[in-house]
């Protein structure tokens, strides 16, 4: 007999400073435990968040998207978790990395698929997706516009505010 499958949040701690936006972690997001079935996996992101110390500096989260990742072990929910800096990031995070319109250039888009096929996009483009459907919503949902500060603004504001573009290439052949 075979499993059901399970569910595990994955999230992107990022904040944003007057150089820019970062990825507070370094290189990987973040992930919960495998959700257990009285739970959902908001309440067990905060969990980890409070864990890592970081609730307290959280003023948005968001769940951008899901896929199946069966090394992870199931369906991955995907939030965007945006955390206030008091200075510069790096000298409160120093192993923080920059995410940059230039990566994003530099990186492209996904690999397309069928339409009858799901994605498979790198962790980075999880990140970029996220990024991008927090612009959209900088200008079209009220709370979370003003969740993000001036900072963000300017720095989300070159991003076009599209939830699907990453995915306007054709298949080969």
């Amino acid at each position: 007999m075979t499993e059901n499958m399970g569910t595990i949040g994955e999230f992107w701690v990022i904040t944003a400073d007057r150089v820019g936006i970062w990825h507070v972690p370094g290189d990987k997001p973040l992930y919960t435990i495998p959700v257990p079935a009285d739970s959902e996996p908001h309440f067990e992101i905060e969990l980890e968040l409070l864990r890592l110390g970081l609730r307290d500096r959280v003023t948005l989260m968001h769940s951008t998207s899901w896929r199946v990742d069966y090394k992870l072990g199931g369906l991955i929910v995907t939030y965007m978790v945006v955390v206030t800096a008091d200075d510069l990031v790096l000298g409160i995070w120093p192993q923080a990395r920059p995410v940059t319109l230039a990566a994003m250039e530099a990186v492209g888009k996904p690999e397309p698929h069928a339409a009858d096929a799901p994605p498979s996009p790198s962790h980075f483009h999880v990140l970029m997706h996220g990024l991008r459907h927090l612009r959209f919503l900088m200008d079209y949902d009220a709370e979370t516009g003003a969740a993000l500060d001036e900072n963000w603004r300017r720095h989300l504001r070159p991003l076009e505010p599209a939830l699907a573009t990453m995915f306007s290439e054709r298949l080969a052949g």
